[in-house]
């Protein structure tokens, strides 16, 4: 079981996505189950509406998704680097330039729903090889510790900021 991780092994604006996060859950096994939420919530989305924006310069439901994939694997190849005992600082990244880069609108719904399954594979095997030495090894992203726990959390809880987003903002106006 990935141990919840403590205030010092993680960025304190990451505190958001982690207190989505219970205290006692099996964070493999939430992994595992947003995945199939993600599909069900997103599938919900026509071709047609996928590149609806709940209000103008906010991110399309494409563009969303996409956010969410491309997070995904950055936190996920942060744990990697920091398990295997990278001492260099990983970079950080913004989100806003990633995404007007990505081309998304290009895309389709299903295609980034795709992606999404093989990232979440992925991120779920990373993490379960893992021994818990590994998980608690701290390293440095973007000017501040980070263990791989703390990274697996982040990514559910971030996940879990985003479909409520989606939820709350777009689908209601679908």
């Amino acid at each position: 079981m990935i141990p919840k991780p403590i205030p010092g092994e993680y960025n304190e604006y990451f505190e958001r996505y982690i207190q989505n996060i219970s205290d006692q859950a099996d964070i493999l096994e939430l992994l595992q189950k947003q995945r199939q939420e993600v599909v069900q919530l997103f599938g919900r989305v026509s071709e047609g509406e996928a590149n609806f924006a709940y209000e103008p310069g906010k991110w399309s439901v494409k563009e969303l998704l996409g956010h969410m994939n491309d997070t995904e694997r950055i936190m996920a190849y942060r744990a990697l680097c920091v398990a295997r005992g990278e001492q260099n600082p990983l970079p950080g990244f913004d989100e806003n330039t990633y995404v007007a880069h990505a081309f998304f609108k290009d895309r389709t719904i299903n295609g980034l729903l795709a992606e999404h399954n093989t990232v979440r594979e992925a991120t779920i095997s990373l993490f379960d090889s893992l021994p818990e030495v590994s998980l608690t090894r701290l390293g440095n992203a973007n000017g501040s510790p980070v263990t791989p726990a703390a990274l697996a959390f982040i990514i559910a809880g971030h996940e879990r900021h985003h479909l409520n987003i989606l939820k709350e903002r777009y689908l209601v106006k679908l």
